[in-house]
């Protein structure tokens, strides 16, 4: 079989999850690890001619300036993940990659990230949303034809952006594009911006992060128009994941969850992102509204997230759930998830491309509601408890395989 040739263009491309899903499909390409962690490696997925690993070619958008070798080596000092071999073995595949890079939007991105942009992506501060939405299109369109890729995935990764004002949340197309032709400033945020510009190349969009993106009633519509999928929002990788999986245990047993408080720390550059209380509120509801879907009621609940610099990318979330067993007896349940947050996120990465290429070869289009379990607020699907939403995926499979 001749080999495809797709093209994987990633938001904030040189952040820690891009950089860790760049060394992973390189460090997958020379053989250098195993398949632990990629859902799409399971049983179920096995027939459906997933693209493989030597079939990627990576580009993307990003305010910073930096390279995928300097990025790796952070995470390598800093949080002791990655050899120092397999680096220097992948070395001039991340160089080749590098140059497929572009200067991403600073368009309603907040002070916060702003303030870690570099020269290139400073220039555009002056751009209209319109105009940002042209050159970012430009820049997937010349990628894909500069590597004569058959198709590209959109994979946003960038950091949390603060929330949009709620008139935006509903909007349809037509007031989206009456938006962009404004001649005043835009309210749209940038991960929208980058929704758009993939869906106006002909791309499908995965957005992986907790801002908005194209979870607007105008971006289905224009997904519809340009025959494209799109799915988001908020990888679900470590302490939600938890919650999606134990909350139905305590509805199943009839067990009453009185409060759950769940503290969380971590120090790269995400969670010094998320260090603005504005930038935080975005991520908090994201990992917040789960229990009431699942439960039922809404317990007292209390989500912290704190950046505490020399953890690195090890994030650590310790839970503390006191819950009214017979006879009205109070009973407690405590975790803590220990875990290198740009390596639990960055194999799910790989699957949504995967799984994403797949769905856009069969020619369908929309939101694709069975990838709900790779998120913490899935599009498409009511369905919260991760066991039927992973029951959806596997259902999604075989209907593949079968055709």
């Amino acid at each position: 079989m001749a080999k495809r040739k797709i093209g994987v263009w990633l938001i904030g491309a040189w952040g820690g999850v891009a950089t860790t899903v760049v060394v992973g499909i390189a460090a997958l390409r020379k053989g250098l690890t195993d398949t632990n962690g990629l859902v799409s490696e399971l049983p179920p997925f096995a027939g459906l001619d997933l693209v493989g690993w030597d079939e990627l070619v990576v580009g993307g958008h990003e305010i910073r300036e930096t390279t995928y070798s300097a990025e790796a080596q952070v995470l390598l000092e800093k949080s002791h993940v990655f050899s120092a071999g397999a680096l220097a073995a992948i070395a001039s595949q991340l160089a080749k990659f590098d140059k497929n890079i572009r200067p991403g939007t600073l368009i309603n991105v907040g002070p916060t990230i702003d303030s870690l942009a570099g020269p290139a992506a400073a220039r555009t501060r002056k751009e209209s949303a319109a105009q940002a939405v042209n050159r970012l299109a430009k820049d997937i369109t010349e990628f894909k034809a500069r590597e004569k890729l058959e198709r590209v995935i959109v994979v946003n990764v960038s950091s949390t952006e603060p929330p949009p004002p709620d008139e935006i949340r509903n909007w349809n197309w037509g007031q989206i594009q009456k938006s962009l032709q404004t001649k005043g400033a835009s309210p749209l945020p940038a991960s929208t911006l980058y929704a758009i510009a993939a869906m106006q190349s002909g791309c499908p969009f995965v957005n992986f992060t907790p801002s908005i993106g194209s979870d607007i009633p105008g971006l289905d519509e224009l997904a519809r128009q340009q025959q494209v999928v799109h799915v988001g929002r908020d990888g679900k990788t470590g302490e939600t994941l938890m919650k999606a999986v134990l909350a139905p245990m305590f509805a199943a047993r009839n067990l009453k969850v009185m409060s759950w408080v769940g503290h969380n720390i971590f120090g790269n550059l995400d969670g010094k992102v998320l260090d603005d209380p504005v930038n935080k509120a975005n991520k908090v509801k994201s990992k917040d509204h789960l229990l009431t879907e699942i439960l039922g009621y809404k317990p007292q609940s209390l989500v912290s997230i704190e950046y505490i610099e020399s953890m690195g990318d090890w994030k650590t979330a310790w839970d503390h759930i006191h819950f009214q067993g017979f006879l009205g007896t109070p009973m407690v349940l405590q975790f803590i998830w220990q875990g290198c947050d740009s390596l639990l996120a960055a194999p799910l990465v790989i699957d949504l491309i995967r799984l994403t290429e797949r769905e856009a070869r069969r020619g369908k289009f929309g939101v694709m509601s069975h990838l709900g379990s790779f998120f913490k607020s899935p599009m498409g699907t009511n369905e919260p408890a991760f066991a039927y939403q992973f029951q959806q995926l596997v259902q999604w499979a075989e209907a593949v395989a079968n055709e």
